[in-house]
C-alpha cells in the first residue's frame, strides 16, 4: 500500500528509511528496530568476563566426542538502532501522507494508525533507549545446552562443569548472610536461602549453586566450617561458584498459628541455630517456604526477618518421641523383649473420639486475616466446680440483650412448675433417641434414668434472634463447634492454685453462695482435670483466664468480645474457604 501512495506522488521521492516504514506497514519483513551489525560474532572466549565484570563463561562451540550431541554455539550479536530520531521521522512520513488523506482511504488509514498514541510512544521509547547506547548484556549461562542426542536421550539442562561466578560480598563483623549450606555430591551447596536476609535481598546466590573457594581458598565439605569462617569474616567476602540455575517458584502465602513455645538455641536438630526463629504459643507466622520437609522458613507478622522453625512433619516426630504418658517396657526386658505391651489397634468411631483426641497432636493452625465480625457463640471451658456456671448467669444477667443461652432438652416427666420456670424443654424419649441418632444434638448424657442435652437447632435460635449463645459446653464438644457455623469465641477458665480455690470456697459458703464446703481430695481433682483439659484442649482456646476473682473475669470477657468485634481478626482458615 505504500508503494501505492509513493507512486502517486513522484515529485516527493522517500528516504530509504521511509521506505522501511511503509514496507513494514505494507507486510514485509523488514524491522524497523534493531539491525544485526556483526551477524558473524563468534561465541564467548573462555575465562572472559562479562560486562559486568562477574560471570565467566566456557567455549560451548565444541560438541561432545563420536557426534553423540552437539552443542549450540552461543552467538551474541551487538545490535545498534538504524536511527536516534524515528519521531522526527514520522512526522515527515505524515507530511507526505497528508496530501492524500482526503481522496483515499488507504492513505487516510495509515495516517490514523501512525498517529495512535500507543505508536508514538513506541518511538518514543526506542528513541530514548537508543541514545543510551546500551549494551546486549552478559548471554545467560542457561543458554549452554545439549540439543537432543541421536539416541533420543534429553539434552543435559545443565552447565557445564566450568561455568564459573564469582561472587563479591560486603558484610559486617558477626552479621548474618541468611543462608546455610549441606554437602551434595561430594560438593558444597547452597542448601537454603532465608527469606529477607542479604542473600535473598540481593539475590546473589541460589539454591543449588555450588561453593568452589572463598577468598581465593578452596572450601572444605564441612558446612560448618564454611558457615563460622563466613560470619568471622567482615569487609569483602569473593565467593567463587558453579551456578545451579534453577528457577525458584513463587510461594504462595501461608499464615500459621502456634501452638507450641519454641526456642532455637535449645534445639540440637537445627542446621543452625543462629539461623532459627523463635515463637511463642498463640504467634502467627507467616511461612515464605516449605521447599525442606523438615524446617520450614518462617517469619512473624509483625515483622523482622525470616527464620528456621521445625516443619510439621518433624515436630510431630519429636513430640511422639518423647510423649510423657508413653508406656515404657522394664529396664532389662529391652533386648529379650519380654514384657513388652503389644500396640493397642483400633479403627475410629465416633463413641471413642475422646480416646483419639488424647493422642492429637496439633501443633501449626492454618489461619487467615479477616475484618472484624461479631462471634454468633461464646463457649465458656472448664473443670467442674471452677465457675463457669456462675459467670454464664453473671453474663445473662448483666447483658440480657446481647448474650441468649439454650434451653436444655429432656425426657423426664415435668415436674410441677418445671412448665413455667422453662428450667427444661420436654419431649419423649423416643423422639430424642431418634434426633440423637440423627446427629441433632451437640451433646448428651442420661441420668436417673433419663435423658438430657442440648441441641443444634437450639443454638441457632438464639443466634438468629441477634444474640450472642452462651454454651458451657464439655471439651470434646470443640471439634463440633469450632466451625464455620457457629463462629466460636472460645474462653478457658483456668483453675487457680490448690490454696486459692480453697479460699475461694470457703468465702463463697460464708457468703451463701455456695452451700457446701468442698474437701481437699474435690479441690485437687479439679486443679488436675484443669490442667489435663488445657493440655488435651489448649490450641482451641481464644482465651484463658485464672477465674480467680468473678468481676474481672466477667470485665476481661466483655473486652475481649468487645475487641474481636472492632478490629481484624485471625481465625481458622476453614472459616473463609
Amino acid at each position: 500500500m505504500g508503494r501505492d501512495l509513493l507512486a502517486r506522488a513522484p515529485k516527493r521521492e522517500p528516504t530509504a528509511e521511509k521506505q522501511s516504514c511503509y514496507d513494514a506497514y505494507s507486510g514485509s519483513n523488514r524491522e524497523m528496530g534493531l539491525t544485526d551489525t556483526s551477524p558473524n560474532t563468534g561465541p564467548v572466549e573462555v575465562g572472559q568476563p562479562s560486562a559486568s565484570g562477574v560471570g565467566y563463561f566456557p567455549d560451548c562451540s565444541g560438541g561432545s566426542a563420536g557426534g553423540d550431541s552437539v552443542r549450540l554455539r552461543l552467538k551474541e550479536p551487538r545490535l545498534s538502532p538504524v536511527r536516534e530520531n524515528n519521531v522526527e521521522l514520522l512526522q515527515e512520513i505524515l507530511r507526505d501522507l497528508d496530501p492524500f488523506t482526503h481522496h483515499s482511504n488507504t492513505a487516510a488509514e495509515l495516517s490514523r494508525i501512525l498517529t495512535q498514541p500507543h505508536f508514538q510512544s513506541l518511538l518514543e521509547t526506542h528513541d530514548s533507549v537508543a541514545s543510551q547506547a546500551c549494551d546486549s548484556g552478559t548471554p545467560s549461562p542457561c543458554e549452554f545446552v545439549n540439543t537432543e542426542q541421536e539416541d533420543g536421550h534429553k539434552p543435559n539442562l545443565y552447565p557445564p562443569p566450568d561455568a564459573i561466578r564469582m561472587v563479591g560480598i560486603r558484610k559486617g563483623a558477626g552479621e548474618h548472610l541468611g543462608v546455610t549450606f549441606k554437602v551434595e555430591g561430594g560438593e558444597l551447596t547452597v542448601a537454603r536461602i532465608l527469606h529477607g536476609g542479604m542473600i535473598d535481598q540481593q539475590g546473589l546466590l541460589h539454591i543449588g549453586d555450588i561453593i568452589k573457594e572463598v577468598n581465593g581458598r578452596e572450601v572444605g565439605q564441612d558446612p560448618r566450617v564454611l558457615q563460622e569462617e563466613l560470619q568471622a569474616t567482615s569487609g569483602s567476602v569473593v565467593l567463587k561458584i558453579l551456578p545451579s540455575y534453577h528457577e525458584a517458584i513463587p510461594p504462595r502465602q501461608v499464615f500459621f498459628k502456634c501452638h507450641y513455645d519454641y526456642d532455637p538455641a535449645n534445639d540440637n536438630l537445627i542446621p543452625c541455630k543462629e539461623a532459627g526463629l523463635r515463637f511463642e504459643t498463640g504467634d502467627i507466622l507467616q511461612i515464605v517456604n516449605q521447599d525442606d520437609v523438615n524446617w520450614w522458613q518462617a517469619r512473624h507478622v509483625e515483622g523482622g526477618s525470616a527464620g528456621l522453625i521445625p516443619s510439621q512433619m518433624l515436630e510431630e516426630k519429636r513430640k511422639a518421641f518423647v510423649k510423657k504418658d508413653v508406656e515404657l517396657a522394664p529396664a532389662g526386658n529391652l533386648c529379650t523383649g519380654v514384657g513388652v505391651k503389644k500396640k493397642k489397634k483400633m479403627m475410629y468411631v465416633t463413641t471413642k473420639n475422646a480416646e483419639f483426641d488424647r493422642h492429637e497432636i496439633l501443633l501449626y493452625e492454618e489461619v487467615a486475616k479477616v475484618p472484624p465480625f461479631k462471634r454468633k457463640t461464646l463457649i465458656l471451658i472448664g473443670a467442674q466446680g471452677v465457675g463457669r456456671r456462675r459467670l454464664k448467669n453473671k453474663l445473662l444477667l448483666r447483658d440480657p440483650l446481647l448474650f441468649g443461652t439454650t434451653i436444655p432438652y429432656t425426657s423426664r416427666k415435668p415436674k410441677k412448675g418445671d412448665r413455667e420456670s422453662r428450667m427444661y424443654a420436654f419431649t419423649s424419649r423416643s423422639k430424642m433417641e431418634t434426633d440423637i441418632k440423627n446427629g441433632r444434638y451437640l451433646e448428651h448424657g442420661e441420668y436417673d434414668g433419663n435423658l438430657y442435652g442440648i441441641k443444634i437447632g437450639s443454638i441457632h435460635e438464639v443466634v438468629e434472634a441477634g444474640r450472642v449463645c452462651i454454651l458451657d459446653a464439655n471439651p470434646r464438644s470443640l471439634k463440633v463447634l469450632r466451625t464455620s457455623e457457629f463462629l466460636p469465641y472460645v474462653v478457658f477458665l483456668q483453675s487457680p492454685d490448690f490454696e486459692v480455690l480453697k479460699a475461694m470456697n470457703h468465702s463463697a459458703v460464708e457468703a451463701g453462695v455456695v452451700d457446701k464446703t468442698l474437701m481437699d481430695e474435690e479441690l485437687q481433682r479439679t486443679c488436675d482435670e484443669s490442667a489435663k483439659i488445657q493440655a488435651a484442649y489448649g490450641h482451641y482456646f481464644d482465651l484463658c483466664i485464672i477465674n480467680d476473682n468473678l468481676d474481672e473475669t466477667y470485665s476481661t470477657v466483655k473486652a475481649a468480645l468487645e475487641t474481636v468485634s472492632k478490629n481484624p481478626q485471625w481465625v481458622p482458615v476453614t472459616w473463609v474457604f
